[in-house]
């Protein structure tokens, strides 16, 4: 969605300790050679050749009527990891979107087996998320070829320090980038991952978006290799280019409320400077192939999840209902919000710390029996 970080805006502030530069610093690709093995910290992934067997076909429709967004499940993101795998074993989800959180750090597929093994879930669909960030100082292996990925030679001109310091927005167009995304989807795919999400893609894309196709086609075919039913999405924003979008299995973003969950019904948010898609919208829905929609968040006050945050328990429910139901009656989809980032000092309910929401009842929500209601009918 244009002008929507989802997410990882609040990442990029709790890990940048200076001001992003009011103008980006070009990147001279010639002062960052290849580290040597001693100077990598993260040791080489295990498992390479240890793949599971194919899960089962991704159900769209079920994806869209039980769906949620657990970001960085499988990573790790939340505080509270274990109180978070509980909540998802109690969970009426089918699909957990952006399971692997990806936003200025590659994904560590050690962990997410670990994390994977510890889900008692059955059946159920998990989410990469690809983010549009990098941390220009991680090391990184391909553990299959031995290969230490430059991450600065990924990087789109003169964005460095983008989303803050030691980061910058990747580009397609980068051969290191296209060798990275081919590595981690299939070690994903491998994993059991049957979701792929590309941030703002228009950020990661070339001029002339040539290169979204070769890289979903790369995609699909490894996964059809292997026998893995997979969907491709991507935040697409405010294109509309009906070429472009049926690239994508889905297009998904934010659904943009007011205090008191409402939508509006005009192709851009009106609160919002430029044009911040609403993506049910005909402009957009009637040029894709599905529309999967949430509660964005940034982690400041304006954003859906913040205003979903101050409402009554009660009001919450009734948005969520209100909500779930508007837009699977239109054969979209709504996420429901399992993990998200508030900002600290939004003063409504929060998870295990005031900059998370968790529906979980054991915290200030309590948000997660309405929503195992509105996904059980």
């Amino acid at each position: 969605m244009a002008g929507i970080v989802f997410g990882g805006l609040f990442w990029a502030r709790q890990k940048a300790e200076k001001p992003v530069p009011a103008k980006p610093i070009p990147i001279p690709e010639e002062k960052f050679p290849t580290p040597a093995p001693e100077e990598i910290s993260i040791p080489p992934l295990p498992g390479i050749g240890e793949e599971k067997p194919p899960p089962p076909p991704v159900s769209m429709n079920r994806v869209k009527k039980e769906g949620c967004v657990a970001d960085g499940l499988l990573s790790q993101y939340n505080p509270d990891s274990d109180q978070f795998i509980g909540l998802i074993n109690r969970s009426n989800c089918y699909y957990f979107h952006r399971a692997i959180e990806t936003w200025r750090q590659p994904p560590r597929f050690e962990v997410i087996n670990n994390v994977m093994n510890r889900i008692t879930r059955e059946d159920v669909v998990y989410g990469m998320f690809i983010a549009e960030a990098l941390d220009t100082n991680d090391n990184y292996q391909n553990a299959s070829s031995g290969h230490y990925f430059r991450f600065r030679k990924m990087c789109h001109r003169d964005t460095l320090n983008h989303w803050g310091e030691h980061t910058c927005v990747p580009t397609f167009s980068s051969a290191e980038y296209r060798d990275y995304l081919k590595y981690i989807t299939r070690r994903a795919i491998d994993t059991g991952i049957q979701s792929f999400t590309f941030g703002q893609i228009y950020m990661q894309e070339s001029s002339n978006r040539k290169y979204a196709p070769q890289i979903v086609k790369k995609i699909r075919a490894y996964a059809k290799k292997k026998g893995v039913d997979v969907v491709i999405g991507a935040q697409t924003g405010s294109i509309t280019d009906p070429k472009y979008l049926k690239i994508f299995d889905y297009i998904e973003g934010g659904v943009g409320i007011d205090e008191n969950g409402n939508v509006e019904n005009g192709p851009c948010l009106s609160k919002k400077g430029s044009c911040w898609a609403l993506l049910w919208h005909k402009n957009f829905s009637a040029n894709a192939k599905n529309v999967l929609l949430h509660l964005d968040w940034t982690g400041i006050k304006s954003d859906d999840l913040d205003i979903f945050a101050r409402m009554s328990p009660q009001k919450r429910a009734e948005t969520l209902q209100k909500l779930h139901r508007k837009f699977t009656s239109q054969n979209m989809g709504f996420l429901m919000p399992y993990f998200g980032v508030l900002d600290k000092d939004n003063g409504g309910c929060y998870g295990p710390k005031k900059r998370y929401y968790s529906p979980d009842n054991a915290y200030g929500c309590r948000d997660e029996d309405a929503i195992n209601r509105i996904l059980a009918k």
